[in-house]
């Protein structure tokens, strides 16, 4: 492998940096930068932005449905600096998880009726697929679909749903065969969540926000347009799409960088036994193992960007090894920002997308202490959601050591 850098990269990256001073909203750039997770107001507003000024909100389509054409290293660029400058994530269920799979099985008129909303940030969408008792265990899911003449009703319940209170639309994993076999009888449908017979309800979390959800559907009816491919088809369509969840959210090496800044940044500050924190023998060894595992998990990152991966060629079993990677990096590096300011990182600030802004909180300790804590509580659930890293590791031993 070559790791000397292409001058168009080097290029392209300035390009994203000049656009990001240029148009990054301070704000937004402030929450990003300080650890707030993103609301769906920060999200669409951030989308709105890439497509109208660029076209830039949906670079991973094909271009014939809005893409840019980029490599993947330009990709892989955009999303670094993007996650440097504090920039909000866009809507994950809409534009990297759903969005890819119209793209791929969606018929023309669903291509044309769902994919330029998501594009242009106008529909914010979440995801209906674990349940009570199937969260890892995806197949095992209860929640029904019968056909009734031109529409399907659909029963049941899911959990854990990110955004929900947000979501406008829905797209839902259900059953439409109870007598198959549990990966047989699954199809992919996508719910209007303003239909009759849906209920949300918000589900508090450590971090002091609502972004989690259970929705109830209770006869929900479903035009049978909105099925996507076949139907009982479903788990290959969820395949494709967990391919791409997990890759996604295991090889987030630009978070994991933005974190050693940021520890960096702030033991330069703090002070232990009347010197810099940074100059502490211990924390500096510690920091620099953490230094080498990140920049292993970028290594393996850039290796697969030169080579290319898919499903056939152990992609799932290499977009799990990253996710186990890198879902463990998050945990302890938000540990480690919260030990650098020591008492101060137990003060919990609000999240100032909620109703008590920042500006009316009571400041104590460093100006760079909010969101430090929600960013470490959101992080105890990244070894869980995605797919928890005891069934990632099952994944890598079945497709590496056929276990």
């Amino acid at each position: 492998m070559d790791f000397r850098v292409d001058p168009a990269d080097m290029a392209f990256r300035e390009e994203v940096r000049a656009f990001l001073k240029q148009h990054l909203p301070a704000d937004m750039a402030f929450r990003g930068q300080q650890g707030f997770l993103a609301g769906d107001d920060d999200s669409q507003r951030w989308t709105r932005i890439l497509h109208e000024t660029r076209g830039w909100s949906v670079p991973h389509w094909p271009v014939a449905d809005g893409g840019t054409g980029w490599s993947a290293m330009q990709r892989y660029i955009f999303e670094e600096e993007c996650y440097l400058a504090g920039a909000p994530a866009q809507n994950q269920a809409g534009v990297s998880l759903v969005g890819p799979v119209i793209c791929e099985f969606g018929n023309e008129e669903q291509k044309r009726r769902f994919l330029p909303p998501i594009q242009r940030g106008e529909v914010f969408w979440v995801q209906g697929f674990s349940e009570p008792g199937s969260g890892s265990d995806l197949a095992s899911l209860r929640t029904t679909a019968v056909r009734d003449g031109d529409h399907y009703i659909v029963n049941g319940q899911k959990i854990w749903t990110s955004f929900g209170t947000s979501g406008q639309w829905n797209f839902v994993l259900v059953r439409t065969d109870t007598e198959a076999k549990p990966q047989k009888g699954i199809s992919f449908l996508l719910l209007d969540m303003t239909s009759p017979g849906v209920t949300v309800r918000p589900i508090g979390s450590l971090d002091g926000c609502n972004h989690l959800a259970e929705v109830f559907y209770d006869n929900v009816r479903v035009p049978a347009e909105n099925l996507i491919g076949e139907v009982n088809k479903g788990w290959g369509y969820t395949k494709f799409l967990l391919f791409n969840e997990r890759a996604f959210l295991g090889a987030e090496a630009p978070a994991l960088k933005r974190y050693l800044r940021k520890i960096r940044h702030h033991a330069s500050r703090e002070h232990a036994a009347g010197k810099p924190l940074i100059h502490d023998p211990t924390f500096a060894a510690r920091l620099a193992q953490y230094e080498l595992e990140v920049r292993a998990i970028d290594m393996a990152v850039q290796k697969i960007l030169h080579q290319g991966i898919d499903e056939r060629s152990g992609g799932m079993a290499i977009g799990s090894m990253l996710k186990v990677r890198g879902s463990e990096l998050h945990q302890k590096l938000t540990e480690m920002l919260l030990e650098v300011i020591g008492d101060y990182g137990a003060v919990f600030y609000p999240d100032p997308n909620e109703e008590r802004a920042l500006r009316d909180a009571s400041f104590i300790g460093p100006e760079y202490a909010p969101g430090l804590a929600a960013e470490v509580f959101y992080r105890r659930a990244c070894t869980i959601y995605g797919g928890t890293a005891e069934i990632q590791r099952n994944i890598i031993a079945k497709a590496m050591f056929d276990l």
